[in-house]
């Protein structure tokens, strides 16, 4: 997919002005580009940043591009793993794109999209797991998104990953040398230890996979539609947990014709919140389709605010409304405790839209909701979703080994078999083998220049 033989450059800072920005070269021939661009007739220095200036490798070094701090990194020493010369230029595009042409010209090759991690990956600075929380930590929004992403790019994922993995070696090796000599009677393990050590391997999955769907809605976010009937404080509580007036609020049922949408950060999740028509029956044509709308967003939504007017009493269209929200993805809220109540329901989340008053409880209910019940302080290990799916299908051949280890001693081959295709599952996660239409699916995430 890529070729790691050649020399590679990019510009490794985001797009547009900045007082900075970096043009990244990597490859066997780093040095080499970058001398052919430095007006300076020494070479670099391991590790020192170098002021020096940048030339046009076309029209020669009595014309510089711009005044630059150049660093050389050494191989293996790198984020690649290969010889890497970063060059700190001014942030005009212009310069930064001048500087990048000057280093194509010189002998470079411009990088594809995730390239340089590819490289670390490839030459063992990095495995797929932390390759992968890259591209999540540059992409995180909220700082609970970073820290999630910063802990497996730290290693606490492989490590977990390995600690599974040595276990599983040590008991195919201890059954591979029982059927090394089946004549001699000798038996490195016994069946029931056998299915006690996978026990313990398929707690501690367990362990792993109960955190995913927490771990998931923190790297990926989650949609909450806010429905009810109208005048019941929907659009109030939307702009309530946006923290910003969003939407427009007016005494005058059916203010919200169509969707509103907006990204906020809930304790820490990534959340798109959802505004909708207030959900009654009508006859207006506009209302109508308002109405369908909602209806459409509840069915693809993570979770449903179903807000209902606690000062007043229930009508048909808030039963209807509750009769059609499934208990697992709702959250139901009595709005205007600013008011005598007028109703009471256990599982009803009291609230003042106006005056704030439960607002900061609804916003810690559905994050707890959205986390399975759980709340997302402490950051899980696992947050992608092949991860997840790797592990899973790990424990369903791990499940099999222990049924297999119940029976008869002919039946260790099986278990062999099963811990073999549950410790492949897990080496796949960190990339020990992975194919290339998955390695190009991860990396073809990534910008330009990392």
């Amino acid at each position: 997919m890529f070729s790691p033989d050649d020399t590679i450059v990019a510009i490794a800072t985001p797009v547009g002005r900045g007082g900075l920005g970096i043009v990244r070269i990597s490859g066997p021939g780093a040095c080499d580009v970058a001398s052919r661009m430095l007006v300076r007739n020494a070479p670099l220095s391991p590790r020192h940043a170098t002021f020096t200036r940048v030339h046009s490798a076309r029209t020669g070094r009595d014309q510089p591009i711009d005044e630059v701090i150049a660093t050389w990194f050494p191989a293996p020493r790198s984020y690649t793993g290969e010889h890497v010369v970063e060059l700190s230029a001014h942030g005009s595009p212009v310069i930064l794109q001048e500087v990048l042409h000057s280093a194509i010209d010189a002998g470079a090759r411009l990088a594809r999209p995730g390239e340089f991690t590819f490289r670390a990956f490839v030459n063992g600075k990095i495995d797929l797991v932390q390759a992968e929380a890259v591209a999540d930590l540059i992409d995180a929004v909220t700082p609970l998104q970073a820290q999630v992403a910063f802990d497996q790019l730290d290693g606490t994922l492989t490590a977990q990953i390995a600690g599974l993995d040595a276990q599983l070696l040590d008991l195919i090796a201890r059954l591979e040398a029982s059927l090394d000599f089946p004549d001699e009677g000798y038996h490195f393990i016994e069946p029931q230890a056998v299915a006690s050590s996978v026990t313990r391997v398929i707690a501690a999955l367990d362990g792993l996979l109960n955190a995913s769907v927490r771990g998931r809605v923190i790297r990926e976010g989650a949609t909450v539609v806010i429905a009810g009937r109208p005048n019941v404080g929907k659009s109030s509580l939307f702009n309530a947990l946006l923290g910003h007036a969003r939407a427009i609020v007016d005494e005058t049922a059916g203010t919200t014709r169509d969707l509103i949408t907006e990204t906020c950060d809930i304790e820490g999740v990534k959340i798109t919140l959802v505004d909708t028509a207030g959900d009654r029956e009508t006859t207006d044509r506009i209302e109508l389709e308002g109405v369908w709308r909602g209806t459409r967003a509840r069915e693809v939504a993570d979770l449903i605010v179903v807000v209902l007017d606690g000062a007043d009493a229930l009508t048909d269209d808030d039963a209807r409304l509750l009769n059609g929200t499934p208990t697992g993805t709702r959250v139901v809220v009595a709005n205007k405790s600013d008011r005598p109540a007028a109703w009471h329901r256990d599982d009803a989340v009291t609230v003042s839209a106006v005056t704030g008053d439960g607002v900061e409880s609804l916003r810690q209910t559905i994050v707890a909701r959205l986390g399975g019940g759980e709340a997302l302080h402490d950051a899980p290990s696992i947050s992608n979703v092949r991860h997840t799916a790797l592990l899973e299908r790990a424990r369903a051949h791990l499940t099999q080994a222990c049924e297999a280890a119940a029976q008869d001693r002919a039946s260790e081959e099986f278990v062999l078999a099963d811990l073999h295709a549950a410790r492949a599952s897990i080496g796949e996660v960190v990339g020990a083998q992975t194919g290339d239409e998955v390695l190009r699916h991860i990396f073809d995430r990534f910008c330009i220049g990392k």
